[in-house]
């Protein structure tokens, strides 16, 4: 199964998560691939989540993350010991997400929330300091993504498979490029 995990302010709406559910339905495989709406709250999210993990055996799920989606899947994969590929991932994304606090909307529905302190406390409360594993990650990075230094992603998941690919975007340009890899992976 492949839980692919939104980023922040995103979707299943997505670009990136309606191309991977339109290449699983291509091959037949549309029943292995769940990509939830993932709530606001970080302690929600990963609960949520969770909450399909717990129905399916570790080594059978592979989860896939975009920025803040990869910091929850980095998260997940760490607790659970299963697979993770990361797209441009949130490293330390309560740092990150410091210089955001404040009204924010949802680029695909629309809806206003705000980022306060207390949700900042819980993605520290998830972060993971240093990953135990690499060989069970594979990470995506571009070099010109335009919300995250790419080089923070790949140091600290040194060790893991890396694509690294001159230009692009955080969208990450191309990314169905790599499905096959993927689902190899």
């Amino acid at each position: 199964m492949i839980v692919y995990l939104h980023g922040f302010n995103s979707s299943p709406a997505s670009g990136k998560a309606k191309q991977l559910g339109e290449y699983m339905a291509g091959i037949g495989r549309l029943s292995d691939y769940y990509c939830p709406a993932l709530p606001n709250s970080p302690r929600e999210a990963i609960a949520l989540v969770e909450s399909t993990l717990a129905r399916n055996p570790a080594e059978a799920i592979t989860l896939i993350g975009s920025s803040l989606g990869g910091f929850y899947a980095t998260h997940l994969a760490e607790k659970h010991g299963c697979k993770a590929v990361l797209v441009n991932p949130a490293v330390h994304a309560h740092q990150l997400l410091r210089e955001a606090l404040g009204t924010q909307i949802n680029w695909h529905t629309g809806e206003k929330w705000v980022l306060t302190e207390p949700h900042l406390a819980e993605l520290a409360a998830l972060d993971v300091a240093r990953i135990s594993q690499p060989e069970r990650y594979l990470l995506l990075v571009q070099t010109g993504d335009e919300v995250l230094d790419y080089r923070d992603a790949v140091s600290y998941y040194a060790g893991a498979t890396q694509i690294i690919e001159a230009g692009g975007d955080h969208g990450f340009t191309g990314f169905e490029r790599h499905f096959q890899t993927i689902l190899d992976f």
